[in-house]
């Protein structure tokens, strides 16, 4: 498929940086077995990672700014576009040698998220959002599942771990819905989830305390696909928040309805 030259860039970006992790992949099975075990050895690969994507985005549009997980923030000479990074979402999968992990890329406008990249270098599965265009999965067109019955539905969460997050306030949540859905799944990476629910293979995700880099392209991601996303009460900006809930019109809003109450 023809895409535009902004998408290019960023696939560009991603295709490098994805590389590199690939390559690091291959070396964790290995470094498992060791008692200092694999962490000092992804830090730096989250980090390569990073610069990889900060030269090759810099390197095309000089100008825009620059948030990634670890770098922070870099402005740049135009103010009104901002590259949203994650050069390694799903660290603990990565970490333990589990192919569920990607890289994430949004632009902002201004106040509004216009294009995003997220690829998964492990199975090759890149997938594309610009406004108004639609979103792709390998070149085909992406929908959100059609489902209208919350007994029928597949849902996906984030579950707070050690020292992070309200855990009670997850088990509540949880409790809530478990009799409700067909099924819960926790794959360990907010850029996919938000990508499999644009794809239709989840029907609604929900999850709390994410970060910007977590969540920017796969919210156009689902847009695209004709899904809706916003903060789990069902009208803040999850970008802001770092509150998420998203599926089809009516898995959304029934998501919201059970979920809502819960945090307040």
């Amino acid at each position: 498929m023809l895409y535009s030259a902004l998408i290019n860039v960023m696939v560009k970006a991603a295709r490098r940086a994805g590389r590199s992790l690939k390559r690091d992949l291959g070396e964790i099975e290995h470094l498992q077995v060791s008692l200092k075990g694999p962490a000092n050895f992804v830090t730096k690969a989250d980090k390569r990672a990073e610069e990889m994507l900060y030269e090759e985005l810099a390197k095309a549009r000089p100008g825009y700014g620059f948030i990634g997980e670890e770098g922070g923030s870099r402005e740049g000479a135009d103010k009104t576009h901002t590259w949203i990074v994650d050069p390694l979402d799903g660290t603990t999968n990565f970490l333990h040698g589990i192919p569920q992990f990607a890289i994430s890329i949004g632009l902002r406008r201004e106040d509004t998220i216009i294009a995003g990249v997220i690829y998964n270098p492990a199975n090759d599965e890149l997938y594309i959002a610009e406004r108004g265009k639609g979103a792709f999965l390998n070149d085909q067109r992406l929908r959100v599942a059609g489902r209208r019955r919350l007994d029928e539905c597949v849902v996906a969460c984030g579950l707070p771990h050690i020292g992070r997050g309200d855990h009670q306030l997850a088990l509540n949540e949880m409790a809530a819905l478990q009799n409700k859905v067909a099924g819960f799944r926790r794959f360990g990476a907010a850029s996919l989830d938000l990508a499999f629910v644009a794809a239709g293979r989840l029907d609604g995700y929900w999850e709390r305390n994410l970060s910007p880099w977590d969540i920017a392209a796969g919210q156009i991601m689902v847009r695209e696909a004709g899904g809706t996303v916003t903060g789990i009460d069902g009208k803040d900006d999850a970008l802001k928040t770092g509150h998420v809930v998203c599926g089809n019109e009516f898995v959304h809003g029934e998501l919201v309805k059970i979920l809502g109450p819960l945090g307040k």
